[in-house]
């Protein structure tokens, strides 16, 4: 995947990723119920996969915030010009592996690739992500269970990979809701970044079926 390195000297953020990359847990992260009530029903009304189509927006919105596509590298930040998503599909024996789906192209392009890539990862399943895991946006969803708090299991030395997750949407009044979890290595990403995710997000979800 094609990155840049960034100039450390002009990074405005030098003593923040110096901080956080001190800290044990240098992680920041939020849970945001997503108005996903059109959604929904346009998904239904063209028989979309819901799941692949949501995944497909949330590529896009992480993608459209430049501070998602950073990683720690060495002492430095690169910055890739597109990323993955790699995420959880279920398999039969109650257990799951890992599906890599790149999303740099238009749904209709992406959704007959998505849909062949998630039967071989059920046919061959593996938790190997591959050379490029620095360029994975991670994904999972639990579409059995709403929630208002996820807590993340993270590796030792913290990675930079963004780790996005959504659970079962539920019903408040008229509206239809869905928890959507954002986790990031603090070092990169500020809760101003994060919350330009989901602004993204809810305008990748009612622009894809204009």
């Amino acid at each position: 995947m094609d990155y840049r390195v960034l100039d450390m000297e002009k990074y405005p953020r030098q003593k923040h990723f110096d901080y956080f990359r001190s800290l044990a847990y240098p992680y920041v992260g939020m849970t945001v119920d997503v108005d996903v009530t059109d959604f929904v029903a346009k998904t239904r009304k063209e028989g979309l996969p819901f799941f692949l189509t949501l995944c497909y927006c949330v590529a896009q919105a992480a993608n459209g915030v430049p501070e998602f596509r950073q990683r720690i590298r060495d002492n430095g930040i690169i910055q890739y010009d597109w990323c993955q998503t790699s995420h959880t599909e279920a398999l039969e024996d109650g257990s799951y592996c890992y599906c890599v789906l790149e999303s740099n192209m238009s749904f209709r392009e992406y959704l007959p690739k998505a849909l062949e890539a998630q039967a071989l990862a059920v046919k061959q399943p593996s938790l190997d992500d591959g050379e490029e895991v620095d360029s994975l946006l991670f994904v999972s969803s639990m579409p059995f269970i709403s929630y208002s708090a996820l807590v993340q299991p993270v590796p030792c030395p913290a990675d930079s990979n963004p780790r996005i997750s959504w659970g079962k949407y539920f019903r408040q009044g008229d509206r239809l809701l869905l928890p959507v979890t954002v986790l990031c290595n603090h070092a990169l990403v500020d809760a101003i970044h994060i919350s330009r995710f989901y602004a993204t997000l809810d305008m990748s979800l009612t622009s894809l079926f204009r």
